[in-house]
């Protein structure tokens, strides 16, 4: 038997991004420089990955990625990056992220952009921490980009190939030469969006519209937003901004959870392509769909006092859940059933492929529709043979197994969490009822951030037990990879031949 997998590729291209990941610290070192607070939280990891980054780069000189490499070092990559942003959080020896398995937590929230927290206390941590926090979550956004377009649509991880299908693309890889200049025009997108929203943030501020809107905070949601990730500096999250700076953040959100590939044809003039997107369609229909059924409930209850906010509160919620952020304008814990269950819906759907976006993803869904009404057709019609279309293209058989799988195992993992969460609670003796459970094991597992009950919005998954708070990385790390990749190094056949 012989092994199969050079691991000596993927960790040597690993080692290139740890070499350069001390450049990011920068800005967090700088923070703390103008407020005086510890430097060696930033210090000590930026010698270390530079170090560290340059002694594993010199294991081969070797750079074809094959598919088992690529598969490694997807894996690795996330990991590392978790290990390394959770040690400023430790160096920092603040409140509860001073505790190893809390930093960890909290770093593997961030880089899988999921925003989950285990933050108690917002008064004790400086602002050069929570930058840190904010930027891994942005950095893990901009990585998923490239880990999207490069590497998951061409190992037909869960139907991810249908990517090239829904942007009316032949290659997703190829809107031009390189994948490098490919990545490099994406990151041009994404950088102005997250420019756009400083901007627009700020502006609130500066017309007097957001007057709690600091530079500091309009760049940290910023950060979070167009990741679609959640964390903010604040503890009450978007609650604590004006009702301007909440309806302002929507549209962010949302195109943080739109296909990046579209976007970018549409700043290059082509908006005809949304509408020819079943995608798109289908993720706006989503959208409005659930907002609408939010905001008649909420109208029902009489949950809010004017119009206005029943509307505000509804689509920033629907879309915060849908496009898993996870920022809260509310404390939705107190909102009706009804209404909780409509959002906890919302955690299994995600927005488009090809973005910063978590859970299952539009994509699958509208296949898995699509298919599922092909298949009710032929049931009563045999003879006719009725392929399942995306934007008019016929969809190969082998995708739609893919997108099945997936589905299928993404909710045989949540259903399989949720019994692990209530157990070892119950152990544990923390009392969690079994909707909290379920909330929690959905959040981090799908990477959308808030549950309910003790880890609802404005509280923290801190009352976990450290052994669930361990499950619950782990869920984050493989949801987010979106499973396959972390599931095929525990196959003995991907090692040996």
């Amino acid at each position: 038997m012989t092994v199969r997998v050079d691991w000596r590729v993927s960790v040597s291209i690993l080692g290139t991004f740890l070499k350069w990941l001390w450049a990011p610290m920068l800005l967090p070192l700088g923070i703390a420089v103008l407020d005086g607070t510890p430097l060696a939280p930033f210090l000590v990891p930026m010698v270390g990955t530079a170090v560290a980054g340059l002694g594993l780069e010199r294991l081969s000189d070797d750079r074809e990625l094959r598919a088992r490499e690529a598969f490694l070092l997807v894996s690795l990559t996330w990991l590392s990056f978790a290990l390394v942003g959770a040690v400023p959080f430790v160096l920092a020896g603040n409140g509860t992220l001073a505790v190893p398995v809390n930093a960890l937590f909290e770093a593997m929230s961030g880089v899988t952009t999921t925003g989950a927290t285990v933050v108690v206390d917002f008064t004790v941590h400086s602002r050069a921490v929570f930058m840190w926090r904010a930027l891994i979550q942005w950095l893990g956004g901009l990585g998923i980009l490239v880990l999207a377009i490069a590497l998951l649509s061409q190992l037909s991880v869960g139907g991810a190939q249908l990517m090239e299908t829904e942007t009316q693309t032949q290659d997703v890889r190829k809107l031009t030469p390189r994948i490098r200049e490919t990545a490099a025009l994406l990151w041009q997108v994404y950088i102005g969006l997250t420019a756009l929203m400083v901007a627009v943030l700020y502006g609130l501020h500066v017309v007097g519209l957001a007057p709690e809107m600091t530079l500091y905070d309009a760049v940290a949601h910023a950060f979070t937003a167009v990741s679609t990730s959640g964390f903010s500096p604040r503890g009450d999250s978007l609650a604590a901004f004006s009702p301007a700076v909440q309806w302002a953040t929507i549209p962010f959100m949302a195109a943080g959870a739109t296909n990046f590939v579209l976007i970018y044809f549409v700043l290059r003039g082509d908006v005809d392509r949304l509408r020819r997107s079943d995608e798109f369609r289908f993720y706006v229909g989503i959208l409005a769909l659930f907002a609408l059924g939010v905001g008649a409930v909420l109208a029902v209850d009489s949950q809010f006092a004017t119009g206005e906010a029943t509307a505000r509160h509804a689509v920033f919620q629907v879309v915060s859940i849908v496009t898993t952020t996870g920022y809260a304008s509310t404390d939705f814990n107190l909102w009706s059933s009804a209404a909780k269950h409509l959002l906890f819906v919302c955690m299994f759907i995600g927005g488009m492929a090809g973005s910063t976006t978590c859970s299952v993803k539009t994509l699958r869904w509208l296949v898995v529709l699509k298919s599922f009404r092909r298949d009710l057709f032929v049931a009563s019609s045999p003879s006719v043979i009725r392929p399942v279309r995306l934007s008019g293209q016929v969809i190969g058989e082998d995708a739609i197994r893919d997108i099945y799988a997936y589905t299928l195992v993404s909710l045989v993992f949540f259903i399989l969490a949720t019994v692990v969460v209530v157990v070892d609670a119950a152990r544990a003796g923390v009392a969690v009822t079994e909707f909290e459970a379920m909330s929690a094991a959905a959040s981090t597992f799908f990477n959308v951030g808030p549950a309910f009950g003790i880890a609802g919005p404005f509280a923290s998954y801190e009352p976990f037990p450290a052994s669930t708070k361990l499950l619950m990385t782990f869920l984050m790390w493989i949801g987010r990879i979106e499973i396959v990749p972390v599931l095929v190094l525990l196959t003995p056949g991907y090692w040996r031949s």
